[in-house]
């Protein structure tokens, strides 16, 4: 590895062009080899080329929007677009039509491309349509926060972000060209820059999930049994499907497991030794904005210890602060968590109202991320919750996700989601959705168990007992806003 991202895929093209680099289930999905992939690539930035000869665009750093199906055409786009310096949005499918316009209004994207029979059909936006800035100079691609508080925000990510993380992640671990990673996430989500970009730069085999299998115990635990993925990272909904798949998995050449996105329940981590029974268990803290910023390494004991992991040691190259105000806390204390990261984005893109979470600091640019953090007497940092989770009941702050945490703590339940609606008395009450793991548990028995471990105000008013999984969002965390607007 020598270039940048692409030029090391295109090289690895040119020296090993029958090399598996998009593997599909074996005896369902055709291999896609390094040769193919590359081929395809330069095929479709011919046609690139051809679209926007003559001036037609794409001008003044304006991107190209793709709505992010995991196809190889798809994928082959991206690498066409970073070969070329062309910045790319990716949009996740699961947009609804009205947000997915808004982004690619905000983005000043001059064309739009959609999935049509497994080939790329190109929509060219209209003269006037752009309406967003141009983008940063020196933009590959623009991904999207998850959007759990709103419209998902812009967020642009340069050549330079882009070649920091891939060497970085490689080096972490240990990717070569005999690497096999698995691939949950959506080709949209930011957790792609290593399951599929970091893999294939260094040489490496992408095991793609299927999008529409992505939820299916036996599926994934079929792929993670006759692929042998040597890196698993996924959210917890990945472990929590895994979990249920139980003995069928057999994870016995994972090498490395990486929990991300969310807090990962105590009695899922209790079982990851099990599945993953010769592998180095990774506990993974970062932002879209920044990407990853902290790593703690973790053995099967310390999984089965403690409600929250710690964050870790920042990676290489990367800085932290704790602020309660403008205060920093050195010792024992909390407050919101700042980083600073080689890999990070310079700055919402169309987004002036939230400039306000970058801000300059010790000559450098930094994030405020938004997350409560504590820092024990042991030094270590702890997640305590998003800045944006926290309510108001009775006049009390309450954090839904440590309400969250208790409940799901509880084994039988599989997922627990708490969000607050409006109450004509209190103002605000807390409802829980619960979903069991196939033993029944009670509202009552939920109710005591929180009021053994939380202030009053804190114990959820109601108890909704699901019989399926809660609804997610684009990146597979539970979208509280879909549960408010089921209840008013």
């Amino acid at each position: 590895m020598s270039g940048t991202l692409a030029s090391d895929i295109l090289a690895t093209a040119r020296l090993r062009p029958a090399a598996v680099a998009l593997a599909g289930m074996p005896g369902e999905d055709a291999d896609v080899s390094y040769g193919e992939l590359a081929a395809l690539a330069e095929r479709t930035g011919r046609t690139l080329d051809a679209m926007f000869a003559g001036g037609r665009g794409p001008c003044g750093h304006r991107p190209l929007a793709l709505v992010a199906a995991k196809t190889p055409a798809s994928i082959a786009l991206i690498l066409a677009c970073l070969s070329a310096g062309r910045p790319l949005l990716l949009l996740s499918p699961d947009l609804g039509e009205d947000t997915t316009a808004t982004l690619v209004r905000r983005a000043g994207a001059q064309a739009l491309a959609t999935m049509d029979g497994g080939r790329l059909a190109w929509t060219t936006l209209p003269d006037g349509a752009e309406s967003g800035p141009a983008v940063p100079e020196g933009t590959r691609l623009v991904l999207t926060t998850s959007g759990s508080t709103g419209v998902p925000k812009l967020v642009p990510l340069t050549a330079g972000a882009l070649d920091a993380f891939t060497a970085w992640a490689g080096e972490f671990l240990g990717l070569d060209t005999e690497s096999r990673v698995l691939n949950h996430a959506p080709l949209n989500f930011d957790l792609c820059l290593l399951d599929i970009w970091a893999t294939l730069r260094h040489g490496g085999r992408v095991l793609l999930v299927d999008p529409a299998r992505a939820a299916e115990p036996a599926y994934l635990a079929r792929w993670v049994r006759l692929g042998r993925p040597h890196v698993v990272q996924g959210v917890p909904l990945l472990f929590r499907l895994l979990a249920e798949a139980g003995a069928r998995l057999r994870g016995d050449a994972v090498r490395h497991v990486l929990l991300t996105g969310d807090h990962v329940p105590r009695q899922i981590r209790r079982q990851l030794p099990e599945l993953f029974p010769h592998a180095r268990l990774h506990n993974v803290y970062g932002c879209t904005e920044t990407n990853d910023s902290m790593v703690h390494g973790f053995d099967g004991a310390e999984a089965a210890d403690g409600e929250v992991l710690p964050l870790g040691e920042p990676v290489r190259g990367t800085r932290i602060a704790v602020l309660d105000g403008e205060h920093e806390v050195t010792g024992p204390g909390s407050g919101e968590l700042l980083v600073s990261t080689p890999f990070q984005t310079p700055g919402y893109l169309a987004e002036p109202a939230a400039s306000d979470r970058f801000r300059e600091r010790e000559g450098r640019i930094w994030y405020r991320t938004g997350d409560l953090v504590e820092r024990g007497a042991d030094g270590r940092i702890r997640l305590v919750g998003r800045t944006d989770f926290q309510v108001k009941v009775r006049g009390v702050r309450v954090n839904v996700e440590e309400v969250e945490r208790v409940l799901t703590d509880r084994p039988e339940v599989a997922e627990a989601a708490v969000v607050a609606l409006p109450d004509p008395d209190a103002g605000v009450a807390l409802h829980a959705f619960v979903r069991t793991s196939g033993a029944e548990v009670t509202g009552l028995q939920l109710r005591t168990l929180c009021a053994a471990r939380l202030n009053r105000v804190a114990i959820p008013s109601r108890f909704h007992l699901m019989a399926g999984p809660l609804p997610v969002g684009p990146t597979g965390k539970v979208d509280r806003r879909h549960l408010q607007e089921h209840m008013t």
